[in-house]
């Protein structure tokens, strides 16, 4: 079972990484510094160095801030692009790798794939799609809801990880359902 959580957290947590690259890096590196819930083996343990989380706090209020203003939020998802991904990656590393053997490559590879594809989502497709809808006017409460989901992903995903793994089960159900019907639909 203690495998089965610790892959749903890394997966929990890439995914948040896709939405804001530094929130998932904060809030591990504050529980590993400040609680028992997450203990980081060497070299991710460099996420709970109070210097690195004063950097992930001021990294945490740039992103927020460039995602909020108008233009500057189209800039921030291109820079992100190679970011989120890559903080993906390390959370899912960080995190898999306190309780399962699950190889350094494999693992980060699954973080860049999981966050790459969330942010991929969110600025590829929502995001156009919300400023040619309200000309630019929801951009800013939607990048809000990001931050809300992320900050709130990141912890469900450490504290209650099976909660994440219903809920990837309900997601794949729907996925899988949605290609049956389209597939039922074109099958004369």
């Amino acid at each position: 079972m203690e495998l089965l959580t610790g892959i749903f957290t890394a997966f929990g947590l890439s995914a948040s990484a896709g939405l804001n690259a530094y929130i998932p890096l904060l809030v591990v590196g504050l529980l590993a510094h400040y609680t028992n819930l997450i203990t980081l083996n060497k070299p991710w343990d460099t996420l709970s160095n109070p210097w690195i989380i004063l950097l992930l706090c001021i990294l945490v209020i740039i992103e927020m801030l460039a995602d909020k203003v108008p233009a500057v939020n189209h800039l921030n998802d291109l820079i992100q692009t190679f970011v989120r991904p890559t903080a993906g990656a390390i959370v899912f590393a960080a995190s898999a790798d306190v309780v399962t053997d699950v190889h350094p490559v494999l693992a980060l590879a699954a973080g860049l794939l999981v966050a790459g594809t969330v942010h991929l989502t969110k600025s590829g497709i929502v995001r156009p799609a919300v400023t040619a809808t309200t000309g630019g006017a929801g951009n800013v409460p939607v990048s809000i809801a990001e931050d809300v989901t992320s900050t709130v992903l990141s912890i469900v995903a450490v504290v209650l990880p099976i909660l994440i793994g219903t809920l990837l089960v309900v997601i794949a159900s729907f996925i899988v359902w949605r290609i049956w019907k389209r597939m039922d639909k074109n099958v004369p």
